[in-house]
């Protein structure tokens, strides 16, 4: 097995990282290699809690249900990708890219490491459906005026990201969200070829 290079995509609530985890599992269950997990939320989530000036700056962005500038996602994931990458590791990448310039700056990355055969999984849900998930999870920002805000990012900046990653060649697999968390499993699974 070569080494692959998965993108995940979804609104919040698409349930991209319980299908994530189900992959890595797969992953591993069928070949030892390493996998490089990248997604600025795990670092977003440390400097939110932080108590800095950056860590600060964060919250009040967090909290107006705004994307994070580029410079610093785009800082974020390359410092795990200096830290991380090897030759043959598998590289699963999870709300990065988000803008168009982070997509820009996804492509220089992943040029520069050789990684070819790029796949963009795009977990497609309905804005009612992840409205009424969102709701379930009942976290502080899930008021209508955040959920809408992000739907707004979403549409004006993560679809075009994605769309550019569409646009450079990578092969992109829209599957179905609003099945069972085994049935999207699978239609994975065939997507990839897994």
């Amino acid at each position: 097995m070569t080494p692959k290079t998965y993108v995940f995509f979804g609104i919040v609530g698409a349930g991209k990282g319980t299908q994530i985890e189900l992959l890595k599992k797969l992953l591993t269950e069928n070949d030892s290699r390493k996998i490089v997990f990248v997604a600025p939320g795990i670092e977003y989530r440390v400097l939110k809690s932080s108590g800095t000036f950056t860590g600060n700056l964060v919250n009040e962005i967090y909290d107006q249900g705004k994307l994070q500038p580029d410079f610093l996602t785009i800082s974020i994931c390359t410092q795990m990708m200096l830290n991380e990458m090897t030759p043959d590791c598998h590289l699963i990448v999870d709300a990065y890219p988000r803008t168009i310039r982070q997509a820009q700056a996804f492509i220089d990355a992943v040029e520069f490491y050789k990684r070819d055969n790029i796949e963009v999984v795009y977990i497609e849900i309905t804005k009612e459906e992840a409205i009424k998930r969102m709701k379930l999870r009942g976290r502080s920002d899930d008021t209508e005026e955040g959920i809408n805000r992000r739907f707004w990012e979403y549409e004006n900046n993560v679809i075009p990201a994605m769309n550019t990653l569409k646009e450079k060649g990578y092969t992109l697999h829209t599957i179905n969200g609003e099945q069972s968390v085994e049935a999207v499993h699978e239609d994975i699974k065939k997507a990839l070829a897994l």
